[in-house]
């Protein structure tokens, strides 16, 4: 493969950079103060590759539960005779309750390991599968929700976390985007299993459909098992010798090895007393320094964003706002989920492809901006289709079409970019803690949002609260351009001096 650099003028001086250069080289030119160009694109290495899609398949199951419920609920309110409240509550209780699930999953993963607490996860999930699918009244059904939520709360933050911690850093990008990968490709599961099972007896159908979560959950839990532990973990344990092994598996070369092994025992051993967790949340909280307090900002920030921005919300009830819009039977109205659930995959698939060349921000202000405006043509549309008693055909295409755009731009952007971001500013000592703080923002206003829904839309129409979340993202999309800086190419160790920087690189 041919290869070319970028020449930029910078105080006078002519600067080569390059573009996914390989790690060892890249490494090199680095601590020697050379400019490096690479004359071939770097292999994605296949151990990391393998042990961090282990590791993101957890997601498959939050995404399977989105998808599937949003279509399970128009079965599960006819056959137990619940109201939109108590609709609501199902829905948003699974994303609240993941909030007790995020919250310990940063001293869990700490103590017992980044493996163990992805194994945690899956069996949490797995139990909360089979209560929701032999749920035989409300209650048993909110409690499956409870068990699961908890389940999904330790999946969304270990999963981004132990990968970052494995990932060189020319391929950080894309693996860390694999969970938001796979929460795509489960939304997509759900829609075809509400499609596939539409036509199965109503009392019967939606128990299918929620407790098929379990079959991919015990998968996860059995798969986890022959993965590597976390190297950072290992080394902030002590256990350096199994964190080099680890690290030559994942690495390009023992050179890069050695070199990724000193950076994570400098910055485990450069803050002795927090290398089990003590002292974190005083250090966050209490006694945070300037970059820190500028971590915490961006990183509960994009993660509050990316909720506030109502795309769960959107996914969940899709077939109610389909069905104002005038699609009223209910197997058009899961088919129509079915392509926004491929439009959403093949958008974060390439996201993540592009990712570690792109970067992070230019992906991720285009996703908002174009949330943003498909957000208000989907306001637009809706307020007409509520003025209008013809419900004309554009008018419907429109909506389906906002719809299908504004998620197609959420998975471009905020959607693989805020795990990303969350699992990789934070330091070593930090991290599990710091982002499991982010990721409860994270579900706590997903709950709140979708709890909500339902009753904001009465009080100020579908077209009003679509509205809203438009506003929503263009201040979301000032917010990442002020806030958020550049973090392709660069180890997790340099990434801390970033936010020592006054404005995004």
């Amino acid at each position: 493969m041919k290869f070319s650099c970028d020449k930029e003028e910078e105080s006078g001086k002519q600067e080569y950079y390059y573009q996914l250069a390989d790690s060892s080289a890249k490494m090199r030119a680095e601590r020697q103060g050379e400019a490096f160009c690479s004359p071939r694109m770097p292999r994605l290495n296949r151990y990391a590759l393998a042990a961090s899609i282990l590791a993101s398949m957890n997601s498959i199951l939050l995404g399977y539960d989105i998808g599937v419920m949003s279509g399970a609920v128009l079965y599960i309110r006819d056959d137990l005779k619940i109201t939109s409240t108590q609709v609501e509550m199902l829905v948003g209780s699974l994303n609240v309750c993941s909030l007790i699930g995020s919250l310990a999953s940063g001293k869990t993963s700490d103590s017992i390991g980044r493996r163990y607490t992805i194994v945690l996860a899956a069996a949490l999930f797995f139990t909360g599968a089979l209560l929701m699918g032999l749920a035989p009244s409300y209650p048993f059904l909110m409690a499956g929700r409870l068990v699961a939520g908890i389940g999904v709360g330790y999946s969304l933050m270990i999963g981004p976390v132990y990968t970052a911690e494995l990932s060189p850093a020319t391929s950080r990008g894309f693996l860390s985007s694999l969970p938001e990968i796979f929460i795509n490709v489960g939304i997509l599961f759900g829609y075809i299993s509400n499609y596939a099972l539409s036509g199965v007896q109503e009392h019967i159908n939606w128990r299918l459909m929620l407790g098929l979560a379990a079959v991919p959950a015990a998968i996860v839990a059995l798969g986890v098992m022959v993965m590597p532990e976390s190297p950072r973990w290992l080394v902030m344990k002590g256990r350096l010798d199994e964190a080099k092994r680890i690290l030559m598996k994942t690495s390009d070369s023992e050179e890069e090895a050695e070199a990724r092994l000193a950076d994570m025992t400098k910055a485990a051993t450069s803050s002795s007393s927090n290398w089990h967790g003590k002292g974190v949340w005083r250090e966050l909280f209490l006694t945070p320094s300037r970059p820190i307090r500028r971590t915490l900002i961006s990183a509960i920030g994009v993660n509050l964003f990316m909720q506030a921005s109502g795309n769960d919300a959107v996914v969940y009830y899709s077939p109610e706002v389909f069905k104002v819009a005038g699609i009223q039977h209910k197997k058009q109205l899961v088919g129509v989920t079915v392509i926004m659930g491929i439009s959403k995959t093949f958008f974060v698939v390439v996201s993540a492809l592009f990712l570690d060349s792109f970067g992070r921000r230019p992906l991720l202000l285009l996703g908002s901006i174009g949330m943003t405006i498909s957000l208000a043509a989907l306001g637009l549309g809706s307020k007409y289709l509520e003025q209008s008693v013809s419900k004309p055909d554009w008018a419907i295409a429109l909506c389906v079409v906002a719809v299908c755009a504004d998620l197609s731009f959420f998975s471009l952007g905020l959607g693989p970019v805020t795990w990303v971001y969350s699992s990789e500013i934070f330091p070593t000592r930090l991290r599990a803690q710091g982002t499991s703080l982010a990721v409860s923002v994270n579900r706590l206003v997903s709950g709140s949002v979708a709890m909500s829904f339902l009753s904001i839309s009465k009080s100020i129409t579908f077209g009003g609260i679509f509205f809203l979340f438009a506003g929503i993202m263009a201040l979301g999309t000032l917010f990442f351009y002020f806030f958020l800086p550049e973090t392709k190419g660069k180890s997790l160790e340099q990434i801390e001096a970033l936010f020592e920087d006054k404005t995004p690189s």
